[in-house]
Protein backbone atom coordinates (compact mmCIF):
# COMPACT_ATOMS: atom_id res chain seq x y z
CA UNK A 1 0.00 0.00 0.00
CA UNK A 2 1.14 3.36 -0.80
CA UNK A 3 2.16 6.26 1.77
CA UNK A 4 -0.66 8.07 -0.18
CA UNK A 5 -3.67 5.46 -0.29
CA UNK A 6 -2.90 4.50 3.55
CA UNK A 7 -4.09 8.49 4.53
CA UNK A 8 -7.43 9.50 5.27
CA UNK A 9 -9.59 11.37 2.38
CA UNK A 10 -10.47 14.51 2.81
CA UNK A 11 -14.40 15.35 3.38
CA UNK A 12 -14.25 18.65 4.34
CA UNK A 13 -11.86 21.57 4.90
CA UNK A 14 -12.45 24.54 7.69
CA UNK A 15 -10.15 27.48 8.14
CA UNK A 16 -9.21 29.52 11.30
CA UNK A 17 -7.93 32.44 11.55
CA UNK A 18 -6.83 34.83 14.46
CA UNK A 19 -6.01 38.35 13.83
CA UNK A 20 -3.35 40.46 16.20
CA UNK A 21 -3.72 43.99 16.73
CA UNK A 22 -0.50 45.12 18.15
CA UNK A 23 0.79 48.61 19.75
CA UNK A 24 3.86 50.20 18.99
CA UNK A 25 6.17 47.57 20.65
CA UNK A 26 4.40 45.02 18.99
CA UNK A 27 2.70 44.05 22.58
CA UNK A 28 -1.04 42.53 21.74
CA UNK A 29 -3.59 45.07 22.31
CA UNK A 30 -6.74 42.97 20.68
CA UNK A 31 -7.08 39.47 19.54
CA UNK A 32 -10.10 38.42 17.25
CA UNK A 33 -10.14 34.31 16.25
CA UNK A 34 -12.91 33.27 13.48
CA UNK A 35 -13.64 29.68 11.91
CA UNK A 36 -15.34 29.37 8.45
CA UNK A 37 -17.75 26.96 9.82
CA UNK A 38 -18.07 29.09 13.47
CA UNK A 39 -21.62 30.54 13.26
CA UNK A 40 -19.59 34.00 14.50
CA UNK A 41 -19.09 35.69 11.32
CA UNK A 42 -17.61 38.54 12.23
CA UNK A 43 -15.10 36.37 14.65
CA UNK A 44 -14.95 36.20 18.69
CA UNK A 45 -12.91 38.63 20.78
CA UNK A 46 -10.48 36.93 22.88
CA UNK A 47 -7.55 38.08 25.31
CA UNK A 48 -5.17 34.83 25.49
CA UNK A 49 -4.86 32.10 22.75
CA UNK A 50 -2.07 28.79 23.18
CA UNK A 51 -1.35 27.49 19.61
CA UNK A 52 0.71 24.02 19.61
CA UNK A 53 1.48 22.30 16.30
CA UNK A 54 3.40 19.20 15.79
CA UNK A 55 6.48 19.44 13.15
CA UNK A 56 6.78 15.46 11.94
CA UNK A 57 9.99 16.59 10.24
CA UNK A 58 11.63 17.83 13.47
CA UNK A 59 9.68 16.14 15.93
CA UNK A 60 9.10 19.13 17.98
CA UNK A 61 6.07 21.12 18.98
CA UNK A 62 6.07 24.64 17.53
CA UNK A 63 4.06 27.34 19.64
CA UNK A 64 2.39 30.51 19.76
CA UNK A 65 1.24 31.81 23.02
CA UNK A 66 -0.02 34.98 22.75
CA UNK A 67 -2.08 37.12 25.56
CA UNK A 68 -3.22 41.33 25.34
CA UNK A 69 -2.52 43.78 27.97
CA UNK A 70 -5.43 43.38 29.76
CA UNK A 71 -5.49 39.90 30.31
CA UNK A 72 -5.26 39.94 34.06
CA UNK A 73 -3.27 37.43 36.53
CA UNK A 74 -6.53 35.93 37.59
CA UNK A 75 -7.72 35.16 34.34
CA UNK A 76 -4.38 33.96 33.49
CA UNK A 77 -4.44 31.66 36.00
CA UNK A 78 -7.87 30.45 35.38
CA UNK A 79 -7.41 29.88 31.26
CA UNK A 80 -3.80 28.03 32.74
CA UNK A 81 -6.46 25.80 34.52
CA UNK A 82 -8.70 24.98 32.22
CA UNK A 83 -5.98 24.66 29.44
CA UNK A 84 -4.00 21.96 31.66
CA UNK A 85 -7.45 19.94 32.56
CA UNK A 86 -8.41 19.64 28.88
CA UNK A 87 -4.98 18.80 27.92
CA UNK A 88 -5.61 15.90 29.82
CA UNK A 89 -8.74 14.64 28.30
CA UNK A 90 -6.84 15.26 25.07
CA UNK A 91 -4.29 13.03 26.24
CA UNK A 92 -6.70 10.13 27.66
CA UNK A 93 -8.37 10.43 24.84
CA UNK A 94 -5.38 10.44 22.36
CA UNK A 95 -3.05 7.86 24.21
CA UNK A 96 -5.88 5.68 26.57
CA UNK A 97 -3.49 6.45 29.42
CA UNK A 98 -5.35 6.82 32.30
CA UNK A 99 -2.65 6.48 34.61
CA UNK A 100 -1.07 9.81 33.48
CA UNK A 101 -4.09 11.89 32.48
CA UNK A 102 -5.30 11.52 36.29
CA UNK A 103 -1.55 12.60 37.12
CA UNK A 104 -2.15 15.46 34.45
CA UNK A 105 -5.52 16.40 36.56
CA UNK A 106 -3.60 15.91 40.04
CA UNK A 107 -1.17 18.57 38.89
CA UNK A 108 -4.17 21.11 37.49
CA UNK A 109 -6.01 20.58 40.79
CA UNK A 110 -2.60 21.20 42.83
CA UNK A 111 -2.11 24.35 40.32
CA UNK A 112 -5.47 25.30 41.18
CA UNK A 113 -5.12 25.55 44.87
CA UNK A 114 -1.49 27.10 44.83
CA UNK A 115 -2.91 30.02 42.84
CA UNK A 116 -6.49 29.83 44.77
CA UNK A 117 -8.57 30.62 41.39
CA UNK A 118 -11.02 28.76 42.92
CA UNK A 119 -11.27 31.77 45.78
CA UNK A 120 -11.33 34.48 42.67
CA UNK A 121 -14.15 32.89 40.48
Amino acid sequence: MSEQSSKTEVVKRSEINVKVGLDEKNVPVEMKWQATDSPYKDGQDCKAMMLAIWDEAAKRSLRIDLWTKEMTIDEMQFFFFETLMTMSGTYLRATNDKEMSEKMKLFARDFAMHTKIHQKK
